[in-house]
């Protein structure tokens, strides 16, 4: 299918006069370039990406959603679609184009009764978090409380409670999107069912969702969490611990750990578990994690939901530099171990990890064909992070993450979660989609026909 060429720098026109128009049709505000308060508009979670859009439309309702759809189309501009900005590759934001930011539409309507949640898209998992627990409720929401939720659920969603209740996008109920026509629909199970297929996992190929509907589960407000830390020179040992404890472990229990170095330079295996249910029955489930090994700290308590959910903000503040590479294993083998600890042992910093997210329970037990994300099959998703400050230092530290991958890659399934790929190319995309990725491209020819959403982890139309 042909498709129209973009015109890349929107500030190369001469004509201001669509620009006030457009302005004076949104109730949000536009920032364009060379306005004060540019630079700070233009910045994204990843103080590594240093992107130059032509403007950035703050959108406050589903209306202003559309009217910008309607400017950029017509002008046929590059399109990026931000909530939290927190995309590791800075899809969020683009050079020379438009910026659709959903940031300040931050509604949100808790149904405690049918335990629902209807969320504009600005929300960040933090600001939903607090909304649903005010009445002891919750759902899949991320580990990281500056996560916005659309680009979250939009590419599945891991979270605390994933194993127990699925991920975000298996507890989605509707979704109100905006089509490239500047259309608004709502998706569900009765209504373009199609469409909501390929929004829960599918990423922001097919629209820009403005608002969510979620179910919600009663959790209360504080889960039991165990914790241990193991010294690196028995590091081995508690990772076959890890490996063996996480895929035998009921669905209540959540349990990720990491590769982590204090700044003392001192390396470390850190496991961290929690459990989604009695506080009793998970002294029970938890408390191997405290008594294996020689740990040189342990922790089990109760804590609250809000701040297990905000734990690992400390560690990824905006405006730092990041970059990680991911890939899905279905064990931790002796041969991934021994991979694992010879390259963490090159980490470049002190702020560099090598994370395990637990998965499988409740999302194993979907059909991969329910939705767009394939990889159920999985028990870990692991990936080394490098974080950094200074520019200089951007080579060594992505070369070691992808090093470390490298080394870890005979041992992975071939799989890759969206929400954590970089800029890779469509072999990767087509990896985290699998037999799926043929329906979708189908499904995105419907619906964006032109691939005028294309800046993500994009799917093109069939031609």
């Amino acid at each position: 299918m042909e498709q129209r060429q973009p015109n890349d720098d929107l500030m190369g026109q001469s004509q201001a006069e669509p620009w006030s128009a457009l302005q004076l049709r949104l109730k949000g505000k536009l920032v364009l370039k060379g306005n004060a308060g540019y630079d700070e508009a233009r910045k994204v979670w990843n103080g590594a990406i240093d992107k130059k859009p032509a403007m950035i439309a703050y959108c406050a309702d589903v209306q202003d959603v559309v009217e910008a759809v309607t400017f950029a189309r017509s002008r046929m501009v590059p399109v990026a679609v931000r909530s939290g900005g927190h995309n590791v590759a800075g899809l969020s934001v683009c050079d020379g184009g438009m910026v659709i930011d959903l940031s300040r539409m931050k509604r949100i309507d808790v149904d405690p009764v049918r335990r629902t949640a209807r969320a504009e898209a600005g929300l960040n998992l933090g600001e939903f978090d607090r909304a649903t627990q005010a009445h002891g409720l919750a759902t899949t929401m991320g580990v990281n409380s500056d996560t916005g939720i659309a680009g979250l659920t939009l590419g599945g969603g891991f979270g605390k409670l994933g194993r127990k209740y699925g991920l975000t996008c298996d507890n989605l109920i509707a979704a109100e999107v905006v089509t490239a026509e500047g259309k608004i629909l709502r998706a569900s199970a009765t209504e373009h069912p199609d469409l909501f297929w390929g929004l829960r996992g599918g990423g922001g190929n097919f629209g820009i969702v403005t608002a969510f509907e979620y179910r919600l589960h009663s959790i209360g407000t504080s889960l039991l969490v165990a914790s241990a830390l193991h010294r690196y020179d028995q590091a081995r040992e508690a990772m076959r611990f890890y490996d063996q404890f996480a895929r035998s472990a009921a669905d209540d229990v959540n349990v990720d750990a990491a590769l982590v170095t204090l700044p003392s330079g001192e390396r470390f295996f850190s496991i961290t578990g929690c459990y989604v249910g009695s506080h009793l029955d998970g002294e029970q489930a938890l408390s191997p994690i405290v008594e294996f090994g020689s740990p040189v700290e342990t922790r089990l308590a109760t804590v609250p939901y809000l701040e297990i959910q905000s734990g690992g903000d400390a560690l990824f503040p905006r405006g730092r530099r990041y970059y990680w590479k991911a890939q899905f294993l279905r064990e931790i083998s002796a041969g991934a171990i021994d991979a694992l600890l010879d390259a963490y042992a090159r980490a470049p910093n002190t702020s560099s990890l090598l994370v395990f997210q637990h998965v499988g329970g409740a999302i194993a037990r979907v059909p991969a064909s329910d939705s767009p994300y394939a990889n159920r099959d999985a028990a870990f998703d692991c990936f080394p992070v490098a974080i950094w400050d200074d520019p200089a230092d951007d080579d060594a530290n992505m070369r070691w993450a992808r090093e470390l991958w490298s080394a870890v890659r005979p041992y992975s399934t071939g799989g890759v979660y969206a929400n954590n790929l970089g800029d890779e190319g469509e072999d990767r995309i087509r990896d985290a989609y699998g037999e799926n990725y043929s329906r979708l491209a189908a499904l995105k020819t419907k619906y964006d026909p032109t691939n005028f959403f294309r800046l993500n982890q994009n799917i093109p139309p069939t031609t």
